[in-house]
C-alpha cells in the first residue's frame, strides 16, 4: 500500500461528513468509498449493501475474530467496521479508497496502515453541530447529547490528523476536499492488473 491509496475521512457525528464524500466521490475519477458494516438497526432511508452492512451482533462478531475487519469500533453501543477483503481488491485494481469512519477507527486505521491519508471534518461551532443534529431527527434529544460529549472528546484527536475541513459551507469544504485528494501522490499501477481506466 502506498501514500494516498487509503483515504480516511472522519470527524464528529452531524458534521457533515457523508455529504462532502458524496460530492468527492462525483468529482475525482477512481475513486471508492467503502461501507462500513454496523450492529445498528438501520435509518428509515438506509438499505443494506449500500449505507451499510448490517449485521446481527453474533455474525460482527464472528468476522472480527476471523480478522476480516481493517478497523472496528463501538460507538453510541453499536459495533461499526470496515471489512478488509473489498478494500484490499479495489487496491489492487487502482482505486483509491475512501473510509468515511467515526475517529476511534480512524486511529486504527493509521496505526495497521501508516502511509493513509486522514481527513478531518468538523462543524464551525458547537452551536451548529447541535443544530445539524437535531435537524437530522433521527436522534432523540438524550442521543444528541450523548453525540456532543462524543464529538468533545474526538476534537482532541484533530492534531493526529494530515488534514482538517471545516464544514462551514457545503460547496466551498468539497472543493477543499477535492483539492487535498488531487495533492496527493499518483496513484501508482499495479502491472498485473492493467491500466487504470
Amino acid at each position: 500500500m502506498s501514500k494516498g491509496d487509503l483515504i480516511i475521512i472522519s470527524g464528529p457525528s452531524g458534521a457533515g461528513k457523508g455529504t462532502l464524500v458524496r460530492g468527492l466521490l462525483a468529482r475525482v475519477p477512481r475513486l471508492w468509498c467503502a461501507i462500513s458494516a454496523t450492529t445498528r438497526p438501520p435509518r428509515p432511508d438506509e438499505r443494506d449493501g449500500v449505507d451499510y452492512y448490517f449485521l446481527p451482533p453474533e455474525e460482527f462478531d464472528r468476522r472480527e475474530r476471523a480478522g476480516e475487519f481493517l478497523e472496528t469500533a463501538e460507538v453510541h453501543g453499536n459495533r461499526y467496521g470496515t471489512l478488509r477483503g473489498p478494500v484490499e481488491d479495489r487496491i489492487r485494481e487502482c482505486y483509491r479508497v475512501v473510509l468515511e469512519i467515526d475517529p476511534q477507527g480512524a486511529m486504527q486505521v493509521r496505526r495497521n496502515a501508516k502511509d493513509s491519508v486522514l481527513v478531518f471534518v468538523r462543524a464551525p461551532s458547537e452551536a451548529e453541530l447541535r443544530r445539524r443534529l437535531a435537524r437530522r431527527g433521527s436522534e432523540t434529544p438524550e442521543e444528541v447529547e450523548t453525540r456532543m460529549r462524543t464529538a468533545e472528546q474526538e476534537l482532541k484527536l484533530v492534531g493526529s490528523y494530515d488534514f482538517v475541513v471545516i464544514n462551514d459551507d457545503v460547496r466551498r469544504a468539497t472543493d477543499e476536499l477535492v483539492r487535498i485528494v488531487e495533492s496527493l501522490p499518483p496513484k501508482e499501477r499495479d502491472p498485473s492488473h492493467g491500466h487504470p481506466a
